[in-house]
């Protein structure tokens, strides 16, 4: 059965209040093109877990759509500095941030994943991490009787990854790194994928190159050619500086709007 629908339509999917993962890593292979999407619909107080994030946070904080933000790292990498609209978010108390390390994060979705309340995670006995964020605790090992520090398991309502190629079901294929989008999927209730290509549905079956998400974990899926842009989908395509520095001149809601219809064609919203 066909699960291919609209950028819209698939954003329709997020409810106010959703803990939303977001795939990709900082400026290579986020879905941008449901990230503002979702940004154009007013979409409000969503729980935002991501292991290393750049713009598509950045750019749910400018356009009022997180409540809290659970990742290990949020920047533009070394060329373009920091987040500027997540790190005003935070600072003014918007918006929540609960620290991480980024293997923190992985770990927290790997309970999720595994059904289980939390995991531990080794090296934070004596950590500022443990008292800034509540997701933390230390408990007694049964075995040892030894002190371990644990995170609570993330459990999104929807994952949201950007893939090279798709079919109509939901099997969904990436090339290149996999980044922490395998295990953000086995977290997540639900998964939407955006595709820059949609494939024939038999396609996986007889080829070497096997869906890494598959059909059943799949909600909706979107065909969006560059629905990575500015970010990274390679090897379709590299980050466009030119469309990054647009988007980082950006500091009004006035800003963001005139951003938002420059991309509408882009995105294909139909």
């Amino acid at each position: 059965m066909s699960k291919l629908v609209t950028l819209s339509e698939a954003t329709n999917l997020i409810h106010d209040g959703d803990m939303v993962a977001i795939g990709g890593n900082v400026l290579h292979r986020a879905p941008m093109a449901l990230v503002r999407e979702i940004v154009r619909q007013g979409k409000r107080n969503l729980r935002i877990v991501k292991t290393a994030g750049g713009m598509d946070v950045d750019l749910l904080c400018m356009g009022d759509c997180a409540y809290s933000v659970d990742a290990g790292f949020i920047s533009y990498e070394t060329e373009y500095s920091l987040a500027s609209h997540y790190r005003k978010a935070v600072q003014s108390g918007q918006v929540i941030g609960n620290e991480h390390a980024c293997y923190t994060v992985i770990s927290a979705l790997r309970a999720g994943s595994a059904g289980i309340p939390f995991m531990p995670v080794k090296g934070l006995m004596v950590s500022d991490l443990i008292d800034a964020n509540d997701y933390f605790t230390r408990i007694q090992d049964p075995f040892s009787g030894e002190m371990v520090t644990v995170v609570k398991a993330l459990r999104p309502e929807y994952a949201i990854i950007h893939v090279q190629e798709a079919d109509a079901n939901g099997n969904a294929y990436i090339e290149g790194p996999l980044f922490d989008d395998i295990v953000m999927s086995r977290a997540s209730k639900r998964v939407i994928i955006t595709a820059e290509k949609i494939v024939p549905n038999n396609k996986f079956a007889f080829s070497q190159n096997k869906a890494q998400i598959p059909h059943f974990m799949v909600e909706a899926v979107v065909k969006v050619e560059k629905g990575a842009l500015p970010c990274s989908c390679l090897p379709n395509y590299d980050i466009d500086r030119k469309h990054l520095d647009y988007f980082k001149s950006c500091e009004t809601k006035e800003d963001l709007l005139t951003y938002l219809e420059s991309c509408e064609k882009t995105d294909d919203r139909r």
